[in-house]
């Protein structure tokens, strides 16, 4: 260790011998970080998916539903409870869910009904149950199809730099939610924003949905949705995916539905546009992502916090 001596006066030099070191004028302090409501002030190009607004001047929104549709019955009866819980509290609902999990750890998983049958099956709960839908596409083929039912097509975030599909999906017209890769910083998303764009599609949404942190594990950065809110667009936190830990439950992914509530907490305080929850009545026998969905008896004490958070936030963007 070097003697203080040696330290004092502008040496450096335990040995004896002086040596000054000269210091140039000091770098001008850095811009002092805007507070989370600045940029939730920010202007966002409003985006409507079947009546439901996402943006500025916007209540939270919520984009839930099961994983992917098990049967007709299950997800029109989901639909229909989903529904009720999210008006008694006053949230606005997208219902989501997949035709098609082409993505499964497994060859031998659920996938879903398909293109055909699944898109029959979420034209009832549209018609039926009266809610917008959102869906997911994983070929660039399957857009336009989905396109006529869907009013909103969903990219996965291990498709999200995908040109053709991303291409496809703007040019059906109907909002396109593209979710941010798990292997993307917030700012790579602006690329994916501008393929929609040049598409003629300006109604895209960005959703963060964990990045990949080691083996089996995915993390959530929350600087990313003040970052991702400065690409002019609205933001949606996918909060169960976040708890998924891909394919780390022996050829199946597990995940970890406890920390649905401080994590769901977390992203909204960082100022949101919608929140999104894969929801099952029977988690424990659900067909896919069981481990990580919000248990349907949870949802309602769970989006009474997020809007009482919410609420608080708003509150001070507008004293901001």
């Amino acid at each position: 260790m070097l003697p203080l001596r040696a330290l004092q006066g502008g040496r450096l030099d335990g040995l004896g011998a002086t040596r000054h070191f000269h210091h140039g004028p000091l770098a001008p302090p850095r811009a002092r970080p805007r507070a989370v409501w600045a940029v939730y002030n920010e202007p966002v190009n409003p985006v409507t998916i079947g009546g439901v607004g996402f943006g500025v001047g916007q209540p939270l929104a919520l984009i839930g539903g099961p994983c992917v549709i098990e049967s007709e019955a299950h997800v029109l009866s989901l639909a229909e409870r989903i529904s009720a819980v999210a008006a008694e509290r006053g949230i606005p609902l997208v219902f989501k869910a997949s035709f098609d999990k082409a993505n499964r750890t497994s060859l031998g998983s659920y996938r879903g009904p398909g293109l055909d049958e699944g898109l029959r099956i979420l034209e009832r709960v549209k018609r039926d149950v009266g809610l917008p839908i959102l869906t997911d596409v994983h070929e660039a083929a399957q857009a336009a199809a989905v396109g006529e039912v869907a009013d909103a097509v969903q990219i996965p975030a291990f498709l999200s730099r995908q040109t053709d599909l991303l291409v496809a999906a703007a040019r059906t017209g109907r909002a396109v939610n593209v979710k941010k890769g798990q292997f993307l910083s917030p700012s790579d998303m602006r690329h994916a924003i501008a393929k929609l764009t040049a598409s003629g599609n300006d109604q895209a949404l960005v959703t963060e949905r964990g990045v990949t942190f080691g083996y089996n594990n995915l993390v959530v950065d929350m600087r990313a949705f003040p970052q991702l809110r400065q690409l002019g667009v609205p933001v949606i936190f996918d909060v169960t995916h976040s708890l998924q830990l891909p394919g780390g439950a022996d050829g199946a992914s597990g995940g970890q539905a406890e920390f649905i509530v401080p994590l769901a907490s977390a992203g909204v305080a960082a100022g949101i546009d919608g929140v999104f929850l894969e929801v099952h009545d029977r988690p424990t026998e659900a067909k896919s992502d069981g481990p990580n969905a919000c248990p349907l008896d949870e949802l309602s004490p769970l989006l009474e916090r997020l809007t009482r958070i919410d609420g608080a936030v708003r509150e001070a963007a507008a004293r901001a």
